[in-house]
């Protein structure tokens, strides 16, 4: 293919791009959550880290 075929392509509404973003998104939202509870568990038992 030349440059020129690979610039008409047109993909769907939704790509693996956006999928990935939002797979990546909550993926950082579940850590975060994760991380939060394990402090707060910590800090109520008195257990330092």
């Amino acid at each position: 293919m030349s440059e020129l075929e690979l610039t008409k392509i047109n993909g769907g509404s939704i790509s693996a791009t956006y999928i990935n973003a939002l797979a990546r998104g909550i993926q950082v939202v579940y850590e975060l959550g994760r991380s939060l509870g394990s402090s707060i568990k910590n800090l109520i038992s008195g257990r330092k880290c």
